[in-house]
């Protein structure tokens, strides 16, 4: 049972973590210059890169819920290690949920201010450090016994 929700830990991370990290990284890149100019061909872009931050954004659910899984069968609940990446993974999900997307989908409506653009690019980068920190932590393991 351990290797199987190892194994579906690690495939979610890469398929549903992995996509989003790069649509919510490429958006600003499609979305600002299509909402600068109707003409843009951009925006079917952003459309689309948005369209998957939000479907992969849900999928990724799972890696959090096996991730729990996997540490109880492992009896590892109770290490820090687990602990702090439960809430650095908390902080990304809400990051995405709260800000990121509706920043996404502020863009698409042509209503992010040029401010808005730079807290959109420096939520998604804090957002890929989290999940860079998660990953971290889940191959040292500090603190693991």
């Amino acid at each position: 049972m351990e290797n199987i929700l190892l194994a579906a830990h690690v495939l979610a991370g890469i398929l549903f973590v992995g996509p989003v990290a790069v649509t919510t990284s490429l958006f600003p890149r499609f979305a600002l210059p299509a909402a600068a100019s109707a003409e843009s061909s951009g925006l079917p872009v952003a459309r689309v890169l948005h369209r998957i931050t939000r479907t992969y954004g849900i999928l990724a659910l799972v890696v959090p819920v096996v991730g729990l899984g996997l540490a109880a069968v492992q009896g590892r609940l109770g290490e820090i290690w687990i602990t702090i990446a439960m809430v650095l993974t908390a902080i990304a999900g809400g990051l995405l949920a709260l800000r990121i997307v509706p920043a996404q989908r502020d863009a698409l409506d042509a209503a992010l201010e040029p401010s808005g653009a730079r807290t959109l690019r420096m939520l998604t980068g804090l957002f890929n450090l989290l999940w860079a920190v998660v990953v971290v932590l889940m191959v040292v393991r500090p603190g693991a016994g």
